[in-house]
């Protein structure tokens, strides 16, 4: 392997560019899907929830086996490209189709159509983003620069999630007379899912072309390793699993994935039918996501430096447990209401302590996934990156899926009607979505004690690298 020239501000951009697909697919689809189904077609809430469920055990071993495979991939095109070209049309296809299905069949026909083609859409999502991210991991071993890159990444996912929320919100789904909430007006989705896949299939080909010139400084498969197959597959697996600090971050992600998939099912029924938001209301809160993701963006790497990635994830996953069910809690206490004062601007702020700690929080879980990739390789002498980031793909549709399938629970038992008008639902179904989402904070806390277990840390790395370097390099 070549001496790596150093890494510039436009290889950086290009690569995290490729998550702003993943995050708009993960906006709209965690975001839409469920109210899409339940409002819009009327299709029962608890069934959308087990549609979204079905497709977790195919997820469960699609995400790691496309990152044992790509580990263990040979080709001119790298071990991660080639899975990134493959996936780039499908992705954009499945999108547009799990939104747009057929206009004769019924409601159970729906509903499974959206199981078929959902878990279709997140296996090419992930056939994209678990070469992606494990490429982002391969493309520096210092501690503080992994993070930097990480932090590119996490912006521009705001990025996508925001485009997701304009799009919708500020242009295709406005508001009018028939339908104050525009996303309920069955005329609006075609032209926007089109628009959509249309920007999904544009960032996942521009990145994929524009990041392969760094292939031939990327690490390799070693010549003697075995080829992919179903034995190495378990063994990778295994290894992965042997690192304690991979299964604390593993279990944690899991019990954050339930609490932020509650909670995006659930959002845009409070701000909808709770606070009686109309749709260009709730598109000004990009002011309180983008200036979160900024200040989470810039301050990373300062908090690695200062408390290293145990202490920051921590204190980020306190504040993200908290802040975004303080409204919602003062719902359930009246003390705040749809008519309440300068309501939009107080939710804006909230909004502050959602987006600038899931942005520290996700860019740390990142970092810290590369610096186990090292511990990994001193143990084993192979590197898995694509095994150890299909963690995050997994987890992040586990948000779309375990949770959304939660929230279409949590709707069922509260009894909140289909195509309901805002206004007119039920205050004591009201008081039930919000409790609803305020008890979504528990897993959250469970995931921070495992965090707290964490033991990734500068010296840790340091060491690592240390005995790394005093050995062939072997991958």
């Amino acid at each position: 392997m070549d001496l790596a020239p150093p890494l510039t501000r436009w290889l950086k951009v290009m690569f995290a560019l490729g998550s702003s697909a993943e995050s708009i697919v993960l906006t709209v689809s965690g975001g839409f899907l469920l109210l899409y189904y339940n409002q819009v077609r009327g299709v029962p809430a608890g069934w959308v929830g087990l549609a979204l469920a079905a497709g977790l055990v195919v997820n469960a071993l699609f995400d790691p086996l496309v990152g044992s495979w790509s580990d263990r991939t040979t080709s001119r095109w790298g071990r991660r490209h080639p899975f990134m070209f493959a996936s780039i049309v499908p992705a954009a296809v499945l999108f547009y189709a799990v939104f747009n299905p057929p206009a004769e069949l019924g409601l159970a026909g729906q509903a499974v159509w959206l199981c078929v083609v959902n878990v279709l859409l997140v296996q090419a999502m992930t056939i994209f983003h678990t070469p992606h991210l494990a490429f982002g991991g391969e493309l520096s071993e210092d501690y503080l620069e992994r993070t930097n890159v990480m932090s590119y990444n996490m912006f521009f996912l705001w990025i996508g999630d925001t485009s997701g929320w304009l799009l919708s919100l500020a242009l295709f789904f406005r508001p009018s007379a028939r339908y104050p909430n525009g996303a309920l007006d069955p005329t609006a989705w075609p032209g926007f899912t089109v628009t959509v896949a249309a920007i999904i299939l544009a960032c996942l080909a521009v990145s994929s072309w524009f990041t392969r010139s760094r292939i031939p400084y990327l690490p390799v498969k070693a010549a003697d390793a075995p080829r992919f197959g179903a034995r190495e597959f378990l063994r990778d697996v295994g290894r992965a699993l042997s690192n304690r600090n991979y299964v604390v971050l593993l279990i944690g992600f899991f019990f954050l994935s339930l609490m932020t998939g509650v909670r995006n099912g659930l959002w845009i029924y409070t701000a909808t039918f709770l606070w009686r938001l109309t749709s260009a209301q709730i598109s000004f809160f990009v002011i309180g996501s983008l200036c979160g993701y900024v200040f989470g963006s810039l301050a990373v790497t300062a908090l690695h430096r200062r408390f290293d990635k145990r202490w920051t994830t921590m204190i980020a996953l306190t504040v993200f447990c908290i802040g975004p069910a303080l409204p919602l809690a003062l719902g359930r206490l009246s003390v705040m209401t749809p008519v309440t004062p300068l309501l939009l601007p107080i939710l804006i702020a909230f909004s502050l302590f959602q987006h600038a700690p899931y942005s520290i929080l996700t860019t740390t879980i990142y970092s810290a996934l590369a610096d186990i990739a090292d511990e990994n390789e001193l143990r084993y002498g192979v590197r898995q990156e694509g095994v150890l980031y299909s963690t995050r793909t997994l987890f992040a549709k586990m948000d779309q899926a375990i949770g959304t399938a939660l929230a279409g629970w949590v709707l069922t038992i509260i009894a909140f009607p289909a195509k309901a008008v805002p206004g007119q639902v039920p205050h004591g179904v009201l008081m039930g979505l919000a409790t609803a989402f305020v008890l979504s904070t528990l897993p959250g806390l469970v995931a921070l004690i495992f965090y707290g277990m964490l033991g990734v840390s500068r010296a840790s790395h340091d060491a690592t690298r240390a005995a790394l370097d005093l050995r062939p390099r072997t991958v």
